[in-house]
């Protein structure tokens, strides 16, 4: 509880928790722990450059559609596209704004950083509970150069409502029917086995106190955090390493146009290259903005991290948008974000 007190304590300074000046806008945004540390670094460059200051809550994707639908935020962030009945139901704007990649992370002794080897399937009844030893014969079969124990496996989950968890479920349900008929895929499921942990924050602190545990979280608190990734074979049958390049190619061919809202999911993608549980993080504003000063700045926001973010990003590991995506995107900013007079906020 109180690493957690002081991870949020540290995501009000990162955000900009010094006094501005009075002209200097203030805006306010929550959801998905997946893009927060690219928002962080996005946020705190922005402050430096224009004085306006970006507070954005990482609570979880679930918490992020919620608070935007209650209107207690100017923007909300999900890893789980809102499907689009939802979107006009509540008269919501969506759009990608990064792309990263979620990684199972361990911690076994004697096992560094890329080195353990994991199919989907293998994945799949692992967190099923079916897989339950580090030396099960599926797991030392395809890593016959590791000295793994006979210790139990301790399977660490979200407890909260997760994108990332959706973009994970959604990618074990792609590679086991058994998953898939008996979990499913969702912002929160019920766990067959394990501990949940709040937050990518959380499953990363899980995983760093708890031997011979397992969690997913995106890549950079993996980095961040010094926990072991392993690779895991793609849908072509290669085993690959989570990296940016590894991400952008499982988006390579994804069609931005032919889901409403974008939604794209870019799980389990063909190619050598291609990280199998990649994903697109999304932001969702009103359509009419009761405050268009506001909605306006939203927007600046995220048109100045279009231009200027991506070296920001990519020292992260994820993918900045293409630049023919975000030139969709601000043209449809222009068309579909209004006052409430019907003029267009976005010129």
């Amino acid at each position: 509880m109180f690493k957690r007190v002081l991870l949020q304590v540290s995501v009000g300074i990162a955000f900009g928790a010094a006094a501005l000046a009075a002209q200097a806008a203030d805006i306010t945004g929550a959801g998905a722990s997946f893009p927060y540390p690219v928002y962080a670094k996005w946020a705190a460059k922005y402050q430096e450059v224009t004085g306006n200051r970006i507070n954005y809550q990482s609570i979880g994707s679930g918490g992020g559609q919620q608070q935007i639908i209650a209107k207690t935020v100017d923007f909300g962030a999900s890893d789980d596209p809102m499907k689009p009945a939802d979107l006009e139901k509540h008269q919501l704007f969506q759009f990608p704004a990064i792309i990263g990649g979620t990684v199972p992370v361990v911690n076994v002794d004697g096992i560094k950083p890329g080195q353990l080897r994991l199919s989907g399937p293998l994945l799949a009844d692992i967190f099923l509970g079916k897989v339950t030893k580090w030396n099960d014969p599926a797991i030392q079969q395809i890593n016959p150069d590791l000295k793994l124990p006979g210790a139990s496996i301790i399977v660490v989950h979200r407890s909260d409502g997760s994108g990332t968890t959706f973009g994970w479920t959604n990618y074990l349900s792609k590679v086991s029917p058994a998953w898939k008929e008996q979990v499913g895929e969702g912002k929160a499921v019920k766990w067959p086995t394990g501990q949940g942990g709040k937050g990518n924050e959380g499953v990363a602190a899980y995983v760093r106190q708890l031997k011979n545990s397992i969690g997913y979280v995106e890549y950079a608190y993996a980095k961040q955090n010094n926990l072991a990734w392993t690779q895991i074979q793609n849908s072509a049958g290669k085993f690959v390493q989570p990296s940016q390049e590894a991400f952008a190619a499982a988006a390579v061919n994804a069609d931005w146009k032919s889901v409403p809202g974008m939604g794209v999911v870019l799980t389990n993608e063909p190619g050598d290259g291609s990280w199998p549980v990649t994903s697109a993080s999304f932001i969702l504003l009103h359509k009419v903005q009761d405050q268009p000063a506001k909605g306006k700045e939203v927007l600046a926001f995220f048109d100045w991290a279009f231009k200027n973010g991506g070296d920001l990003a990519k020292n992260l590991d994820y993918v900045p948008m293409p630049a023919a995506v975000t030139s969709q995107v601000t043209q449809l900013w222009a068309s579909q974000i209004k006052g409430a007079d019907g003029s267009a906020v976005w010129k």
